[in-house]
């Protein structure tokens, strides 16, 4: 990567520092917002959101050292998202989490002011119009990112699963085969949301996403939550910090207007 800056979401590192290198940070476009339900246009025009997640094609979960990723493989159109703003289908790269160090934030995206204790993206590329990942993710509507807000209740059992994999990604830079696992399992009943234009929550912060944030929350039980708690920001040979509060404060609405799928 050419003008690689390493960042992350310490005093010295965070989110208030990345414009330094990455200018964008103070753009039009960024992510993520305080979402103003009352504000929200009702846009009937907008299409259900269709989630085919068929075929599992999960590869591998990985501690990138500033999150959990699982990804997966994108050579067809079997895992994507279509219908809601989108004229083509987005395929599904790769899904990572937001958390904090209590249950009082963690997410990157707030509702009416208030955030909740995690947050899960679903990021997916444009492929019929842009021929890798990383060409998608530098264009204006390359890229379809689905939030999910996480709250704490009852255990989530296809959570499980994934909860039970992060030991071996305990460390920065480490990655385990996490194969045949569906994320549709991870979505709420109701696929209601709020969609507006807006940016990567982290640099290089391109202003190359359509979002598509989920009304309704899905639950874990604190002891999930807690696993995620046990990662680490660090590598195997450094001073151990824990990996929390990996999340980017909301940005500036800067004019834009949020559109509902659903009558408030």
């Amino acid at each position: 990567m050419t003008g690689h800056h390493s960042w992350g979401y310490g005093q010295a590192d965070g989110p208030s520092e990345w414009h330094k290198a990455y200018p964008i940070a103070q753009g039009n476009r960024q992510s993520p917002i305080d979402i103003d339900s009352a504000r929200a246009v009702y846009d009937p025009s907008l299409q259900p959101l269709v989630i085919s997640y068929e075929s599992c094609t999960s590869l591998s979960i990985s501690n990138t050292g500033h999150s959990v990723m699982v990804e997966f493989e994108d050579t067809d159109d079997r895992t994507a998202i279509s219908g809601g703003p989108f004229q083509n289908p987005f395929r599904l790269k790769q899904f990572h989490f937001h958390w904090g160090t209590t249950h009082s934030q963690g997410s990157e995206h707030t509702i009416d002011g208030k955030p909740f204790p995690s947050e899960l993206h679903l990021v997916h590329w444009n492929a019929r119009k842009y021929a890798t990942f990383g060409e998608a993710a530098a264009a204006p509507d390359g890229l379809a990112v689905v939030g999910v807000f996480l709250e704490i209740g009852k255990e989530h059992a296809s959570m499980n699963r994934l909860t039970d994999a992060l030991y071996m990604v305990k460390f920065k830079g480490t990655k385990a085969q996490f194969r045949g696992f569906n994320p549709k399992c991870l979505l709420p009943t109701s696929l209601d949301y709020w969609t507006y234009l807006g940016s990567l929550t982290t640099p290089p912060l391109n202003e190359s996403v359509t979002w598509i944030v989920l009304k309704e929350p899905i639950r874990i039980s604190v002891k999930q939550l807690e696993k995620f708690r046990m990662l680490l920001f660090t590598g195997e040979e450094d001073q151990r910090i824990q990996m929390a509060n990996n999340f980017r404060p909301p940005q500036p609405l800067k004019g834009r207007i949020v559109r509902a799928s659903f009558k408030a």
